[in-house]
C-alpha cells in the first residue's frame, strides 16, 4: 500500500442533536469541532440530522401514508371498462 494515500482513521463522536444521542466510532472523517467524551478524551464531534434514535423507522414512529393498497388502486384506475 501505498503511503500518504489513505485518509487517518481514528476515533470520532457522531452526535444526533435533535435525538441528545451521541456515540464514539472509528472513522475517516473529520472536523475541527471537538467534545470531551465521557472517558475525559477530546475527540473531533460531527453532528448529524438523524441517527437510529430519531429515525422515524428505528423509532417506530414511521407513519403509513398510503392507506389504500395498490390492487385496489390499480382497480379504481384501470378497472375494467365496460
Amino acid at each position: 500500500m501505498q503511503k500518504d494515500k489513505q485518509p487517518e482513521y481514528g476515533p470520532v463522536v457522531f452526535r444526533d442533536r435533535s435525538a441528545g444521542y451521541a456515540f464514539l466510532t472509528r472513522s475517516t472523517a473529520t472536523s475541527d469541532r471537538t467534545i470531551e467524551w465521557d472517558d475525559g478524551n477530546t475527540y473531533p464531534v460531527i453532528d448529524v440530522e438523524i441517527s437510529s434514535e430519531s429515525h422515524p423507522f428505528y423509532t417506530g414512529t414511521a407513519r403509513t401514508v398510503d392507506s389504500e393498497g395498490r390492487i385496489a388502486k390499480f382497480q379504481r384506475r384501470f378497472g375494467e371498462e365496460e
